[in-house]
């Protein structure tokens, strides 16, 4: 992923916070010789106090077809993506050029974190994994705790398996427009404001802080 300076986080904390927020993006593990690699499409729970880097949490069946390529390459990507918006060539056009003469682009925020991978399997350590993953999207009581032997999971537990990932390295990408004249990032910001698109405010609020340098 291409980052260019002005689309760079002002600071770690920037990517943190958006994290903190945003729990659902594609696991990319290398493929064994000859195949593609495998993306899975996954939510996680990001724990910014595990290490230097954080490290997040997640279970998978254990059907999937990844655990071999797993083995042989613990080196993955979990890939985060969201708060994106199709930007019409006519909002960025230049002052006093024709409106069909600016170029469209995509504005969106994407985190990858290259993870060293860890697969879990003891039943209880697996449990109080499954349950901190929940926990990040639940309040407490709404889903019975997991728990080796008890209903009502405990016999679904051989099922899965647990994934930890260790955060090993970030890279950062809020692409909203951020060097462009002042005259374009207005007529950009009325353009989200009155579009009114699923992910519009969104983009509009990343906008609006990069439009202010915050």
């Amino acid at each position: 992923m291409l980052v260019h300076p002005w689309d760079a986080p002002r600071d770690e904390r920037s990517w943190r916070l958006w994290l903190a927020e945003h729990d659902f993006g594609q696991l990319a593990v290398n493929g064994l010789p000859g195949e593609p690699p495998f993306v899975q499409p996954l939510h996680f729970a990001y724990d910014p106090g595990a290490g230097q880097l954080g490290e997040a949490v997640t279970h998978l069946a254990r059907p999937n077809p990844l655990w071999a390529a797993l083995d042989a390459s613990p080196h993955v990507l979990l890939s985060v993506v969201d708060d994106y918006a199709y930007i019409p060539g006519p909002w960025q056009a230049a002052d006093g050029a024709p409106p069909e003469h600016g170029t469209p682009t995509s504005f969106y925020a994407a985190v990858q974190l290259a993870c060293r991978a860890q697969v879990v399997d003891d039943p209880a350590e697996k449990a109080r994994l499954l349950n901190r993953q929940v926990g990040h999207f639940q309040e407490e009581g709404v889903t019975a705790r997991v728990a080796p032997g008890e209903r009502p999971f405990g016999r679904m537990l051989p099922g899965i398996r647990a994934l930890r990932l260790e955060v090993t390295g970030v890279r950062a990408k809020f692409k909203y427009g951020a060097h462009k004249p002042e005259d374009v990032k207005e007529r950009t910001a009325e353009g989200l404001r009155t579009r009114g698109a699923p992910r519009d405010a969104a983009a509009l609020t990343h906008h609006a802080r990069a439009r202010s340098g915050d």
